[in-house]
């Protein structure tokens, strides 16, 4: 597998984490426990943030990859 290659899959796998993420939120008011609310919301904060950090690396080997193109 080429680097492109390996980009696109991580890139639609972070993409897939996210829908996923987009399914918990919603769900957790009905734990009916605030305590457990706030921890899960932020925790999936953080691992948004983490997500988000990985693209970012991701962004910066395309942009690397593109100027050596030159």
């Amino acid at each position: 597998m080429e680097r492109p290659e390996a980009i696109a899959q991580i890139r639609e796998a972070c993409k897939g984490i996210a829908q996923q993420f987009m399914k918990i939120h919603p769900a957790v008011p009905q734990l009916r426990d605030g305590e457990t609310a706030d921890a899960f919301y932020r925790t999936l904060h953080q691992m948004t943030v983490e997500l988000e950090t990985l693209k970012k690396m991701l962004g910066k080997l395309e942009r690397a990859d593109a100027s050596t193109e030159l």
